[in-house]
């Protein structure tokens, strides 16, 4: 990932300070020196970088630290507050308007991702219950117009061309079709620059008039680093731009891109692609980045992950399953086709607190769920759902079927198994799965807020009972 290489820094320099019997002037200096560096060479930009360190230093040597219980934790807070407050602090709000047509144009230079980022857009504001449309306005690169196409049947979003005739004229044409059909979003695609052109840039003025957009996006790939930072500044100088959106954050690049931006154009960073597939498109949180980049993990969007991919009513339906022992290799197959779903295994194992620093050197086969998935298809649902009658000779008919041999069979029995009683700890009234249940958190703020709007219902009831008698 791509802030492994920080993170790692940032880990050996707090264990430092952690071995320290107190935090001192000295040992702090000595700290920052080491992160300076580290950021350095992530690319961070040098300015980003020498505020960044002024503003730990400052905080660090205050009396906050020093008469600390904990200084060592202390002095990570901080560093983890001020990472917050160099990604931009809040996040930064997505709104449409229901009213209306609403346009958001994307800019970028060739090669960013643009073209998959639109589609991964048009299915974000999909999902969320818009009714968007792509259009098509690359009419430079060869295949551009056939590559949004592809994306677009991909996301399950219609596409609007015209051909390569001028872009002002496709959006034109692009609102009236929105309007009569009722689309309420439309994205446009615009072309991709290979470095900053004025001709170019005259037309994204030109487009950005006509449109008068709700959001005008750059999309930068974060593995270009300060050119990313660069392009950005460019873009915003000469067009305008509402916020970046980083592709390609599940890069192993150094991740300098995503620390600079907010700093340098002003701009914030308003979504982040992590991955190939049309689900692999979050908002950017900066507290939940600066987690990530320090090690601590990001349950908050694992939890949202669960929440979005699994149905409430079949979850509680597997926990009761899973108390009962009642859990069959037919449930396990359609659990195993939910987490992916969620994305790549490893990516979300990385989210779990201390978890993903253990598999930094673990090679996670992926490839591993397809061959565990082609043994339970070889299974008669009767198998499936009775692992017990699994005999020899049932078993070599589903390494044969399968292409497995007759001990990837045995083992994955065995596993099952195990995994079993595992999960029926883990989802006991103490387990961990049960303090994580996204479902029982949603219920819980779902209670607290009925019961607050009851209090407030109360009080206005009880004003109206006492205007009336006077």
């Amino acid at each position: 990932m791509m802030f492994d290489n920080l993170g790692e820094k940032f880990e050996r320099i707090f264990k430092k300070l952690k071995g320290e019997a107190s935090i001192t002037e000295k040992n702090i200096r000595d700290a920052m020196r080491e992160v300076k560096l580290a950021l350095l060479e992530a690319d961070v930009n040098f300015k980003v970088v020498r505020d960044f360190t002024g503003k730990v230093t400052e905080k660090a040597l205050g009396q906050e630290v020093l008469s600390s219980i904990t200084p060592g934790q202390h002095f990570i807070k901080i560093v983890h507050d001020v990472l917050v407050e160099v990604m931009g602090g809040k996040s930064a709000p997505f709104e449409l308007q229901q009213s209306k047509v609403n346009t958001i144009l994307l800019l970028g230079l060739q090669g960013s991702g643009k073209t998959t980022f639109a589609g991964k857009l048009a299915r974000f504001c999909s999902k969320k219950g818009w009714k968007p449309l792509l259009v098509a306005c690359d009419v430079y690169r060869p295949a551009a117009i056939r590559q949004l196409k592809v994306v677009g049947e991909q996301a399950g979003i219609p596409v609007f061309e015209k051909g390569q005739t001028k872009p002002l004229g496709i959006v034109k044409e692009a609102m009236d079709v929105a309007r009569t059909e009722g689309h309420n979003v439309a994205i446009v695609d615009t072309a991709g620059r290979l470095h900053i052109n004025e001709v170019l840039m005259d037309e994204l003025v030109e487009l950005k008039k006509f449109l008068s957009p709700e959001y005008t996006f750059l999309v930068a790939d974060a593995m270009t680093g300060q050119d990313a930072v660069k392009s950005a500044s460019a873009f915003n100088e000469q067009v305008g731009i509402d916020a970046v959106c980083l592709t390609k954050l599940d890069g192993d690049a150094r991740g300098g891109a995503a620390l600079s931006i907010r700093s340098v154009t002003g701009k914030p960073i308003l979504f982040s692609s992590i991955g190939e597939k049309m689900t692999d498109l979050e908002m950017f949180h900066p507290d939940r980045m600066a987690s990530r980049i320090l090690g601590m993990g990001d349950i908050i969007t694992l939890v949202e992950k669960a929440q979005e991919t699994f149905d409430e009513k079949k979850a509680q339906e597997m926990q009761k399953k899973i108390l009962r022992q009642s859990f069959t290799f037919q449930d396990f197959l359609d659990q195993m086709k939910q987490v992916k779903k969620m994305g790549s295994l490893k990516d979300l194992m990385s989210m779990i607190p201390g978890v993903g620093k253990q598999l930094k050197d673990v090679d996670i086969d992926e490839a591993e769920f397809g061959r565990v998935e082609a043994m339970i298809l070889s299974m008669t649902m009767e198998e499936r759902n009775h692992p017990e009658i699994l005999n020899g000779s049932r078993r070599l008919r589903i390494a044969k079927g399968s292409g497995t041999s007759l001990q990837d069979v045995n083992a994955i029995i065995k596993q099952f198994e195990e995994a079993k009683k595992m999960m029926q700890k883990m989802m006991g009234a103490t387990g961990v799965l049960q303090k994580l249940n996204p479902f029982k958190k949603k219920r819980k703020e779902e209670a607290i807020a009925t019961k607050k709007f009851e209090k407030e219902q109360q009080k206005k009831r009880i004003k109206k009972k006492k205007k009336k008698k006077r």
